[in-house]
């Protein structure tokens, strides 16, 4: 099973030693093949939202940048309680904060 894990922005500004850390949890990730894909987002972005008809675009960066999505990890792992697994371990490497895990559905 795949899973998207995002994180929220967060005020905390990452140090060596978060780095250090990471990298260390990205690469035995990697070399398990758990990881498939990861990275950090952009804080603005587009907003595109649809109302019948009407199709708006709205350049960020938005007012509730607190709640904006920073970056992401796609795993497989074979259950739900193995993703969160690596997502308690995630939290515990960066800090206090807020991270979503959800399952990814399709090919």
């Amino acid at each position: 099973m795949r899973y998207l894990m995002t994180t929220m922005a967060s005020d905390t500004a990452p140090d060596e030693k978060l780095f250090t850390e990471m990298a260390k949890f990205v690469e035995e990730l990697s070399a398990a093949g758990v990881l498939l894909a990861t990275g950090g987002l952009e804080p603005g972005g587009v907003r595109i939202a649809s109302a019948g008809d009407e199709i708006t675009v709205t350049d960020g960066p938005f007012a509730e940048a607190k709640e904006a999505v920073a970056g992401f990890a796609l795993i497989e792992v074979r259950t739900k309680e193995e993703a969160i697994e690596l997502g308690r371990r995630f939290r515990k490497i960066v800090g206090d904060g807020e991270s979503v895990i959800q399952q990814v559905f399709g090919p």
